[in-house]
Parts: structure tokens; C-alpha cells; sequence
């Protein structure tokens, strides 16, 4: 009895050392994304769009308990990001060559809140790319009445990728295509470009 209390309590403390020192709720969402997605959903052409479901919970609520708050709308982006690239085999590919991909700048444009007890979708798409860089926009869309809510351009560049290529190989088409970008995503480049100018002028 005291042998099974012991090990026990071992395994709780640990657990509880995990929660206390990693955000192991972020690691089990990612892994049951990425489950999830591999079990339900088919491969997708990395034109295509892909699509991840959330529900607003009372873990989600900002200081007024109404609706969800900012900061978990980017990390809920983080794992439609994943699932992503792992449908549309963007990770594996990049794995193969031993690259990697960070989000180095992100532009998020909140509509109109989601409310607690509501369901949503992200929607995730690649929009255009450069040699190093893919950009990706992402939309929460609520379900009841398929408004978006939020929408989110994001900078992903890669290391050790030759992304022209990469496309290519995932798409099926020509290694010079290359959508053209929309106007904002044009607009929010300058003004990143402007910043760093800015920033380097300072340093």
C-alpha cells in the first residue's frame, strides 16, 4: 500500500512539475492537432486551403469574462499553423533538408469578438511567397453566422530553404509562379521595411 502511495506521488509531483514549468496544455493541443488532422482530414496541395475548429471557453475570456481574449487568438494561429504544414506537407519536406521556418512578424486586425460558448474555424492559406519567406493569412470565421472575426498575415521565413523550389515540388507547378501578393500585404511590408530602416538608423 505504501509502495503504490509512494510511486503515486511521484507521478503527481512530477505532473505537476511539468504544468509548473512548461505550458504542457500547448504541447498536448499541438500533438493532438496534428493527431487529429492526420486521422480525419486528407492530404491537401499546399495551394489549397486548410481548416482547424475551436470552441471560446471559459480559458479563453479576457478581464471582462464576455469574450475571448487577444493574446489566445495568436496562439490558437500557432496550431492551425501546424496542422498547416503538416497536411499539406510543408513540415516534411523542410525536414528533409534539415531547414527550418520562424515567424518573424505577424499583423492581426480584430473585427469583432468571439464571444464565450461560440464555435469557430481558422481557415489558413499561403497567399505568396518569396525566395526565403512564405506569407500566410489566417481568419477565425464563427460558425453561427460565418462572420470573420479576426484576420492575420503572418511572415514565415525559412532557414535553409529554397522556397521557389519547395513550392514547386508541393504544387505541381512551374518554379517561377508566384501569386501576386494582395495590396495589404504589400502596404504591411513597406511598413516593416520602414521600421527596420528606422531601427537601424538607432542602432
Amino acid at each position: 500500500m505504501f509502495e503504490n502511495l509512494s510511486i503515486y506521488t511521484v507521478v503527481v509531483t512530477i505532473l505537476l512539475l511539468l504544468y509548473i514549468l512548461f505550458d504542457v496544455n500547448y504541447f498536448l493541443r499541438i500533438l493532438f492537432t496534428i493527431g487529429c488532422g492526420r486521422l480525419c482530414t486528407k492530404k491537401k496541395n499546399v495551394n489549397e486551403q486548410t481548416e482547424i475548429y475551436g470552441f471560446c471557453t471559459t480559458q479563453d475570456l479576457d478581464i471582462m469574462f464576455k469574450h475571448m481574449n487577444n493574446a489566445r487568438y495568436v496562439r490558437e494561429l500557432d496550431f492551425a499553423r501546424f496542422h498547416f504544414y503538416d497536411r499539406t506537407g510543408i513540415y516534411e519536406e523542410i525536414m528533409k533538408i534539415k531547414g527550418h521556418v520562424l515567424q518573424t512578424a505577424s499583423n492581426v486586425r480584430y473585427r469583432r469578438t468571439i464571444p464565450i460558448f461560440t464555435a469557430y474555424k481558422i481557415n489558413t492559406k499561403i497567399v505568396t511567397w518569396d525566395d526565403a519567406t512564405l506569407f500566410i493569412e489566417q481568419q477565425f470565421v464563427t460558425l453561427n453566422d460565418n462572420f470573420v472575426r479576426a484576420i492575420i498575415l503572418s511572415k514565415q521565413t525559412t532557414i535553409g530553404v529554397n522556397v521557389p523550389e519547395l513550392m514547386a515540388k508541393l504544387s505541381g507547378k512551374d518554379i517561377s509562379y508566384r501569386p501576386t501578393p494582395p495590396p495589404e500585404l504589400q502596404d504591411w511590408l513597406q511598413s516593416i521595411e520602414k521600421s527596420s530602416a528606422r531601427l537601424r538608423k538607432k542602432e
